[in-house]
């Protein structure tokens, strides 16, 4: 069954506002957004997506994530950051009989740095994060080059990036401990760190000076300590997200 929650899309929902022509610090708005999961007979989420967003000169606000700017010009910026991570498992929204006898697998928050370097021929986005509520006790880095380019209402952000995900935080997600290898009948898995590429685009059209439409995806390939997991049965996962913002 579908399952509604009220969340933010993270990343990509910061990508879509940051590709938005604002005519103010401030953008606020609506959409919907599709999580593939790469779990074992395992539903996509679907999300109502509310977006509110926030630039200024010493702070900033996008989604369910925010920083504080340590240094920021027209060239590089370097925040204190932190933001909520949707990734989760639970286990009886599985049609698997034996993904249904593991534990729960939580959301958390993350905490760490973000740094942004823009060029003439794109820009640079590296974020570096660990787990503050004590569930995995990971660590996560994205390394990402966009371009943006702009035409008229047109904006348009493509990307290719890497995900680099701790042996903690895959072990929490992606582990089989032997009790629940006992209890499940999975055999137990204890994976090391990982390195997921992905290519991502975010578009958005200008209605007017206030009004604007965005569209984002991202497409990730699942490294082999990721697929190797009794838990999972994709060699992939996605982020799809659409809607409107106003900005003021």
């Amino acid at each position: 069954m579908t399952k509604f929650k009220l969340l933010a899309l993270g990343v990509l929902i910061a990508s879509s506002v940051s590709v938005a022509q604002a005519a103010g610090p401030w953008t606020v708005g609506a959409g919907v957004g599709v999580v593939q999961n790469p779990y074992k007979q395992y539903d996509d989420d679907v999300y109502p997506v509310p977006v509110i967003a926030y630039e200024g000169d010493d702070f900033w606000f996008r989604g369910l994530g925010g920083g504080y700017y340590l240094w920021n010009d027209k060239t590089d910026k370097l925040s204190i950051t932190a933001y909520y991570s949707p990734l989760h498992f639970k286990p009886h929204d599985s049609d698997n009989n034996q993904l249904r006898q593991l534990d729960r697998r939580r959301s958390t928050v993350m905490a760490g740095l973000t740094y942004v370097h823009e060029t003439p021929y794109g820009f640079l986005r590296t974020t570096l994060a660990g787990d503050t509520l004590d569930n995995s006790n990971g660590i996560t880095g994205d390394v990402a080059w966009l371009y943006r380019y702009i035409n008229d209402s047109w904006r348009i952000t493509p990307g290719i990036g890497v995900e680099w995900s701790s042996e903690n935080q895959n072990e929490y997600f992606y582990g089989v401990s032997g009790k629940e290898s006992r209890r499940s009948g999975l055999r137990s898995y204890n994976p090391n760190d990982s390195w997921n590429p992905y290519v991502e685009l975010a578009v958005s059209y200008s209605l007017n000076d206030h009004w604007n439409l965005y569209g984002s995806g991202r497409y990730t390939r699942l490294s082999d300590e990721v697929t190797d997991s009794p838990m999972v049965d994709k060699s992939w996962s996605g982020v799809l997200s659409t809607g409107v913002t106003y900005s003021f």
